[in-house]
């Protein structure tokens, strides 16, 4: 039984979590990949002393450098992506979708500043529309998926929202413990298809700023300042040389030694 469990953890992408789409290994170390995942590694989550035309990545799960990612392999030949040949980055994929996405490769805890995610359950405030989530779920999808049009899903993901909230039964005596479970499955199987592995996560993301009742500028800066980051962007302090820390936690990182290691 526990071998099959193990096989079964072995079939998962180390960094979406979810059964590998389009096999795929780094060069050196033959660590296996998602091929999307392992090429949006490479481009948004780079080491601190990153240049936009570093030509090698780092291993998530090694640190072992690779200067390309090998996949489509059939037994007999197979296709080769070298490390940022085209490195350009479209231009909607801003400094905000960056942090966002790096987000996810840190432990937020289960709480930022002075956000109370049950007090917003049980006072009700799920009730009411938040006029900021389209545009937060727009930013967090684009960032995630790393594609521009992605409207389908947003109204997909936000009209099951609202249609969760206008249809709670009148005089519903819920515990407001079981309207967040109920909350947040809803939510969880509006975007499982989309999202795969990264699914639980966004829900909790979702949730911690409905919960923050802020505008998404404000969100921000409260998010960067609790993980200890720099963003000129998001925080707009007057120092604008200030250059981005590193997570405080990551999560597929093993030592500040490690991230600090350059070319």
């Amino acid at each position: 039984m526990e071998q099959e469990e193990e096989h079964s953890r072995s079939d998962n992408c180390p960094i979406c979590l979810s059964p590998i789409l389009q096999e795929s290994y780094l060069d050196q170390c033959f660590h296996k990949f998602c091929y999307n995942c392992i090429l949006q590694w490479a481009k948004f989550v780079p080491s601190k002393q990153y240049s936009p035309q570093q030509s090698f990545v780092k291993c998530p799960l090694c640190k072992r450098k690779s200067s390309s990612v090998i996949y489509d392999y059939d037994g007999n030949s197979f296709q080769q992506h070298l490390i940022n040949q085209n490195s350009d980055t479209s231009n909607f994929f801003t400094k905000a979708h960056k942090y966002r996405l790096q987000c996810y490769y840190v432990q937020s805890g289960n709480s930022i500043g002075n956000i109370n995610i049950m007090r917003y359950w049980k006072s009700y405030k799920y009730r009411q529309p938040n006029q900021w989530l389209y545009r937060w779920v727009s930013r967090e999808i684009q960032a995630l998926i790393q594609e521009k049009d992605v409207d389908i899903i947003v109204h997909h993901i936000v009209g099951v929202i609202d249609s969760w909230r206008r249809n709670e039964p009148k005089g519903c005596k819920n515990s407001p413990e079981l309207k967040q479970e109920e909350f947040k499955k809803t939510v969880a199987d509006a975007a499982k298809p989309f999202l795969r592995g990264r699914t639980d996560r966004f829900v909790n993301e979702l949730e911690m700023f409905v919960a923050s009742e802020l505008n998404i500028e404000a969100y921000d800066k409260v998010y960067v300042n609790h993980l200890g980051w720099k963003i000129p962007e998001i925080n707009n302090d007057d120092d604008e040389e200030s250059e981005e820390r590193d997570p405080l936690i990551p999560l597929l990182s093993f030592s500040d030694e490690e991230i600090d290691e350059t070319a």
